[in-house]
């Protein structure tokens, strides 16, 4: 499976360097569970709403692939293992997988928890030579955590994310092959993909753009290179027109971003059976709120934007934000403020889909508040009152947040739990979704 790398460009000709661990979520719940191991497992929501959001090569045999229905997924595959998610487990691994990054390179960008992009310029007085420190980046974290990975190294992020996408396992005639680990994109194959590659294959081209470019007959990336930019923006929009001309030349001048910052912590979750008015949408909300709080709190944050996304059963959306003037990481505060703001959006269908989000972040140390007067909280409108409501919580819990965070670090997560925790065998810890599409964990009832 690890290679001996035969080629060697030099730093200056591999410059970018993209790395990609393969079935993320489905691998560590295998390493977690061996039981599992040579099964088809995925990640994912259970439920008739459920998506697939990780397969395993054992369910990728069978069709299974991320995005699709669990109920199309169980179809192909009838053994298949599907799995809600532990995302502390995959936070755990995708520190330690950042770890033996930064090993390597200081300079290095995150997307998501299982994907980097490496710019390994700044080792050329090192005299680094891409594909071997990619082969050899590979074998540390299969040595270290027992992941698998796919590397590509190319002159830009296009082609060194297509190339570790070349590099991985593929499933032909339902058979695993394996792929060759490391790939570096030399300037003949350069030519070659943008020839040969299909558009869906390009950064960014989902399915529905995609669509709409086969509409226009533009099935293959030199099709996008005989098209104008600005033909193209009346069917993409200006933005995804001018990218998709670039890439068609094979032009990428999106630079690898080190240490880029969170921007949003959130918690989405589809509902096996749709919510009913508003006082089943407030008590689903109050587990959200719970587990945006945990997550702030574990990152040392307090954001002063909550936001609320509702989506309905005729799959129209809503979503209403509120600006603070303070941070918040209590759950009961993130509660006060998501209450009013969905308060305020008209149930016109069952809820679907509920999410709450935090964002504008501030250091926990850096938020200085102050305690306001009850008698503030008679007057101003209902945001106003939920603002005031929130800067008390906040206020007045943090002994209390502290000592159940120290808790539960000390003896586990479920050792200790609020009122809205408390499930029918015990502490019931919600896990973090942020806007992962699993869908429902089981079957409505």
């Amino acid at each position: 499976m690890l290679n001996s790398p035969s080629e060697q460009p030099s730093v200056d000709e591999a410059p970018l360097l993209h790395i990609d661990l393969d079935a993320f979520f489905a691998s560590v719940e295998i390493l977690d569970d061996p039981t599992l191991k040579g099964k088809p497992v995925c990640v994912g929501g259970g439920g008739e709403r459920g998506v697939i959001a990780s397969a395993s090569y054992e369910a990728r045999r069978f069709g299974v692939r991320s995005a699709m229905p669990s109920v199309v997924a169980k179809r192909i595959c009838p053994s298949l293992v599907i799995i809600p998610g532990h995302f502390d487990r995959y936070e755990v691994y995708s520190r330690k997988f950042h770890d033996i990054v930064r090993d390597l390179t200081p300079d290095f960008e995150s997307l998501g928890l299982d994907e980097v992009f490496c710019d390994l310029r700044s080792l050329r007085r090192l005299n680094v030579r891409p594909i071997e420190a990619g082969f050899a980046l590979r074998r540390r974290i299969w040595d270290e955590l027992e992941l698998l990975c796919g590397v590509g190294l190319g002159r830009n992020k296009l082609f060194a994310k297509l190339a570790s996408k070349k590099s991985k396992p593929y499933v032909k005639d339902g058979r695993l092959v394996d792929g060759p680990g490391v790939v570096w994109v030399s300037p003949q194959l350069e030519a070659r993909w943008l020839e040969e590659l299909p558009v869906r294959a390009l950064w960014g081209v989902g399915p529905a753009t995609a669509a709409k470019l086969e509409k226009l007959g533009l099935h293959w990336v030199r099709d996008l290179a005989r098209v104008g930019e600005a033909t193209l923006s009346t069917h993409v929009g200006a933005s995804m027109a001018a990218s998709l001309c670039a890439y068609a030349q094979g032009e990428d001048r999106r630079e690898v971003v080190a240490d880029r910052e969170m921007k949003s912590v959130g918690h989405d979750q589809t509902f096996a059976k749709s919510l009913e008015g508003i006082n089943q949408v407030l008590d689903a909300a109050k587990g959200h709120a719970a587990v945006v709080a945990r997550a702030l709190r574990g990152q040392g944050r307090v954001a002063r934007t909550i936001t609320v996304v509702v989506r309905f059963d005729d799959l129209t959306s809503v979503s209403r934000s509120q600006t603070l003037s303070f941070g918040v990481d209590d759950e009961v505060a993130i509660m006060a403020i998501a209450e009013a703001l969905l308060q305020s959006v008209e149930l016109h269908h069952a809820v679907r889909l509920l999410g709450i989000h935090a964002s504008s972040f501030l250091e926990r140390e850096r938020n200085q508040m102050q305690l306001t007067f009850g008698f503030e909280a008679v007057s101003g409108n209902a945001r106003e009152q939920a603002e005031i409501v929130s800067r008390e919580r906040q206020i007045g819990h943090e002994a209390l947040r502290d000592a159940v965070d120290e808790v539960r670090q000390r003896f586990g997560r479920a050792a200790l739990g609020t009122a809205s925790e408390l499930g029918e065998h015990g502490v019931d810890i919600k896990t973090q979704r942020g806007r992962h599409a699993f869908g429902p964990e089981g079957p409505a009832s």
